[in-house]
């Protein structure tokens, strides 16, 4: 297997000059002399003219003979090679590619929808021209199965009522998950010789037949913490409350009346709403 072999071309400027003092002595040598031998340079001219070759910034050109890869110029400026070679034109520019939004299930078998963005270049010539087919299509084939692979090996997100305890979630995790990301896709697409300069999600989002369900299921978390902390708080409260009223000695409560006082401090804590005072204006009995 060949590896990518820099070569360095004719200065095209001088060919030039060299192409146009043919030219001159063809043209001078005809009318001059009207010897029709000078026309035999015709050929040789408009040979010479195919072999100019011009590099643009961050660019290359791919040199085959015969089907044998004769060598990668990457170095921008005006060459001359020889005519009968053919010259692929290789872009060394760094692209983006976002794509499409996927249907996949992650971990837990649920259905998303996600998709990456992509930025990659090519790093070697030759492996983008002959190891693969369309190394353009081949990044795209490849992206779109690693954000599949990827997909499956984390959950969404964690809920407690699985039973799970990830550290990593493909909706918390975002820079664990690109890096996992990139480097599913470096080693993909190293056999086309493509350079990943970064890779993260892109879009992210439960599939729609069940994102109403798992919207609810979120609330209904976030709900059930909340309330957690809420009954942990007036819990607290609470006792203070009856600590406080035994060390000053304020009144001198039951058993039954620390009950009755404890149920109503917890309705009035807990409550989603504001409690509606009543004053009693008899005793503590009534």
């Amino acid at each position: 297997m060949e590896n990518e072999k820099i070569v360095h071309p004719i200065n095209g400027y001088v060919m030039l000059a060299l192409t146009l003092i043919i030219l001159a002595v063809i043209i001078a040598g005809t009318a001059v002399t009207n010897n029709p031998w000078f026309m035999a340079l015709i050929p040789i001219f408009l040979i010479l003219t195919i072999g100019f070759v011009m590099v643009q910034p961050n660019g290359s050109r791919v040199f085959i003979l015969f089907g044998k890869y004769m060598g990668t110029v990457k170095k921008n400026g005006f060459y001359w090679v020889n005519p009968f070679y053919i010259k692929k034109k290789i872009s060394l520019r760094a692209r983006n590619f976002d794509s499409e939004r996927l249907k996949v299930n992650d971990k837990l078998g649920n259905p998303v929808m996600i998709s990456t963005i992509l930025v990659w270049r090519v790093k070697d010539t030759y492996k983008a021209a002959f190891d693969v087919d369309f190394y353009e299509n081949f990044v795209k084939v490849q992206t779109d199965a690693a954000v599949r692979k990827l997909a499956s090996m984390y959950p969404y997100d964690n809920f407690a009522d699985e039973g799970l305890d990830e550290d990593i979630t493909l909706r918390s995790s975002v820079n664990e998950v690109s890096h996992a990301l990139e480097k599913e896709i470096e080693e993909r697409l190293s056999i086309a010789g493509i350079e990943v300069l970064e890779a993260r999600i892109g879009y992210l989002a439960y599939a729609q037949e069940i994102a109403n369900a798992m919207l609810k299921r979120q609330q209904a978390t976030a709900i059930v913490a909340a309330r957690h902390k809420i009954v942990e708080g007036a819990v607290s409260m609470v006792e203070m409350a009856l600590d406080e009223l035994g060390k000053k000695q304020i009144v001198d409560l039951d058993g039954e009346r620390k009950a009755a006082m404890v149920s109503n401090l917890m309705v009035i804590l807990c409550g989603d709403k504001d409690a509606s005072p009543i004053v009693n204006a008899g005793t503590l009995n009534h």
